[in-house]
Parts: C-alpha cells; sequence; structure tokens
C-alpha cells in the first residue's frame, strides 16, 4: 500500500463525521457511479467545504486499500494549512518584507518536501499551493522536506488568479521563474515584497498566471542541458533573493 492507514479514513459514514468534526482532509477519493442516499449526504457536506476531492475508478481505491472503504477513502492531512489573506496580514504586522513561494502543479512528493526545505531554509514566509493539482503532503514529503513542512506555513487556496490578484492589490510584486524571458535572475529586485511563482517541469507556468505576473525571469544555464529539477531551480532563486536582501 502507498499510503500508511492510520492517516486514512474508510467509510461514507466516517468519512462525512471527519468533515462535521472538523478534521483536516488532504483529499478525498470517490469511487464512480455511487449513487446512494448516504452518498448523497456526503456530496452535500463536501459542498460547503474547500476540501478536495475526485472521482475514480474503484480499482485505484482498491490500490489504496482493501478495507470496506464503501467506494469512498479521506486522506488526513499531516500538516494544518493556513490562509493567504490572514497569513499576510500577519506578516506585515511584524515589520517583515515577505517573500512567498507559490508553485504551480508541482505535482513530485519529493520535489515537493526538497523545495520545502530549501524555503525555510531561505526564510520564506508562505508557500503557497493549489488545493487540486499539487503534490500531496505525505510522509514522504515531510521526511524530504527534513522536517521543514513542520516549521513553513502552507497555504492552500482554490483560485490561484484570485490570490495572485490579492498579493498584488497587497503591494507584492510577482516574479515568474521560467526559461522564455530576456531577464536574469540576477535582474530582478528582490529585496522588494515579492511573490515567486515556480512551475511544473513538464508545463512552466499556466499562462493564465504568467500574464498576472509583474516580470519574468529565468536562471542562466551555459550547459548543454536547458533545465534544472524544479526543486534545485527553486533553491536558486531563492537564494538569489537571499543574497540581495542581505546587502540591506
Amino acid at each position: 500500500m502507498e499510503n500508511k492507514e492510520e492517516n486514512l479514513i474508510f467509510g461514507i459514514r466516517a468519512v462525512i463525521e471527519a468533515i462535521r468534526a472538523g478534521k483536516e482532509i488532504d483529499k478525498i477519493l470517490l469511487q464512480k457511479g455511487l449513487s446512494n442516499e448516504l452518498f448523497s449526504e456526503l456530496r452535500k457536506e463536501l459542498a460547503g467545504t474547500e476540501i478536495p476531492y475526485q472521482f475514480v475508478p474503484i480499482e485505484k481505491i482498491k490500490r489504496v486499500s482493501t478495507k470496506n472503504h464503501q467506494g469512498v477513502i479521506a486522506y488526513l492531512c499531516n500538516i494544518s494549512y493556513y490562509k493567504t489573506e490572514e497569513l499576510l496580514s500577519t506578516i506585515f504586522e511584524k515589520g517583515k518584507v515577505p517573500l512567498v513561494l507559490l508553485l504551480d502543479r508541482v505535482t513530485d512528493v519529493r520535489n515537493f518536501g526538497a523545495i520545502a526545505r530549501s524555503a525555510e531554509c531561505a526564510g520564506v514566509d508562505m508557500i503557497i499551493i493549489p488545493s487540486r493539482g499539487a503534490a500531496q503532503i505525505n510522509a514522504d514529503a515531510i521526511k524530504t522536506s527534513a522536517g521543514a513542512l513542520h516549521r513553513i506555513p502552507v497555504c492552500r487556496e482554490d483560485n490561484l488568479k484570485d490570490t495572485i490578484e490579492f498579493l498584488k492589490e497587497s503591494g507584492l510584486q510577482i516574479i515568474g521563474c521560467h526559461e522564455k524571458t530576456d531577464k536574469l535572475i540576477y535582474d530582478m529586485d528582490f529585496k522588494l515584497p515579492t511573490t515567486i511563482i515556480m512551475g511544473s517541469e513538464e508545463n512552466g507556468i499556466s499562462g493564465e498566471y504568467l500574464k498576472r505576473c509583474n516580470g519574468t525571469a529565468k536562471i542562466p544555464m551555459p550547459g548543454d542541458i536547458s533545465s534544472l529539477n524544479v526543486s534545485v531551480a527553486s533553491g536558486i532563486v531563492l537564494f538569489e533573493a537571499v543574497k540581495q536582501r542581505m546587502r540591506i
């Protein structure tokens, strides 16, 4: 089994009660084709939350567990999530110059853990991820982060476009890091309140987010291989920000 079962909740009623009890749930798997009164009750409970869920074939659920799951499995969160608006207000109240890392579709668990480790070392104030299409923060992610995921706040947001607009309205510049630009990361002024966006290795940053950036920058790569692992790239960009801020 790919997950430790103590982090899972099985069965429709058990999941309903977990939601009502305010348990922090990472995501829920729902068997395709389920249709009964209890399942309808679960759907109504989910409608009033921001918990991500997806419909999957029964085979996928069986790969997670063979217990009496009734076609529903919930993954409990390994960390507590924060809200961007509340956390940013606290950062400003402390008199800090915010440094925020926003990850677009970074789905590999170990890459995410390594990014969190670099971010914590670089003094990043928060990591923002989407509710859907992000790496699950499981035991592997926490282990790869060397415990950083227990120290650095992670915000999970339903709509990253709205989140980016909120960050801009709050005075943060948005810097997208990708290779299709003329400017280098060394041309950016990271001493300003900043959100850095890193995209997936396969697809980069979504066009909807790129057009909302105040600027874009790339890491110079004179070698023959023109791409970096996203966790390595994140570390390079973050520590350029650290270097600039240490000169203030």
